[in-house]
C-alpha cells in the first residue's frame, strides 16, 4: 500500500471518530447549556453533567487538531513538517478551518481542561466551552465527504 492510501486512509479513520465523538459532544452541549455556568449554583450532578461535557470537548478538539489535521496535512503534503502552529496555518490554507488563532485557542482552552484548574477558573472555563463549541460541532458539515 502507497504512502498516499495510507494517509487517505488515516483522514478517514479519524473522520470517522469525530463525527462519532461530535455526537457525543452535541448531547452533552444541549444539556449544559440550559446549566449555570456558576459551579457555586450547580448541584453535584450538574457539576458532573459539566465535567462530561469538558471531557467531549477536550477529546473532539483533541482528535481533529492532534490527528485529523496532521493526517490531513500529510496526505496534502507528505514531506511537510512544523509546529502545532503552523499544521493550523496549514489547515487554514487547506480550507479545514477558518481561523488558525481561534483554533490555537481552541487548543489552549482543551490543555486548560485536561490539567488542574481552581474552582474559581470554572465559571470562565464553562463560558468559553459553550462558546467555542459550536465552532467544533461545524466540523461535522466542513469535513463532510
Amino acid at each position: 500500500m502507497g504512502f498516499e492510501k495510507k494517509s487517505n486512509d488515516l483522514v478517514g479513520y479519524y473522520y470517522t471518530k469525530i463525527v462519532k465523538s461530535l455526537k457525543y459532544l452535541e448531547f452533552t452541549f444541549s444539556r449544559v447549556q440550559k446549566l449555570s455556568t456558576d459551579p457555586k449554583l450547580l448541584s453535584e450532578l450538574e457539576l458532573e453533567t459539566w465535567d462530561g461535557f469538558a471531557t467531549r470537548f477536550s477529546r473532539s478538539s483533541d482528535l481533529f487538531l492532534s490527528k485529523y489535521i496532521k493526517a490531513a496535512v500529510q496526505f496534502d503534503d507528505p514531506v511537510f513538517e512544523g509546529s502545532f502552529r503552523d499544521h493550523l496555518n496549514r489547515a487554514e490554507k487547506l480550507k479545514l478551518i477558518d481561523d488558525s488563532k481561534i483554533w490555537f485557542e481552541i487548543r489552549e482552552l482543551r490543555n486548560v481542561i485536561v490539567h488542574e484548574y481552581s474552582d474559581e477558573d470554572l465559571k470562565a472555563i464553562f463560558e468559553k466551552m459553550l462558546k467555542l463549541t459550536p465552532l467544533v460541532l461545524d466540523l461535522r458539515k466542513r469535513l463532510a465527504p
